[in-house]
């Protein structure tokens, strides 16, 4: 689909036609650019406002006992 690049202050915009336009609710998108293409995707909004019914999802007994031990291993920095 072919669109213009304009000037916007000191940047650069393009006009996203409405065929391939985001939804309503995206006000924040991130653009990545790999070589000469640029990736716009839609930036969502996470929210803590239902993390109390995703809790409850979780079994009543639910790591009851703890968490396994783990031994951590010594590491080699030097290898590379």
């Amino acid at each position: 689909m072919l669109t213009r690049i304009f000037k916007s202050g000191n940047s650069l915009a393009v006009r996203i036609p409405k065929d391939i336009q985001f939804t309503a609710d995206i006000q924040e998108v991130d653009i990545e650019r790999h070589g000469d293409t640029l990736v716009i995707r839609p930036v969502h909004k996470q929210s803590l406002a239902n993390i109390m019914a995703a809790f409850s999802a979780f079994p009543s007994g639910f790591m009851a006992d703890g968490r396994d031990t783990h031994v951590e291993n010594e590491r080699d920095w030097d290898r590379h």
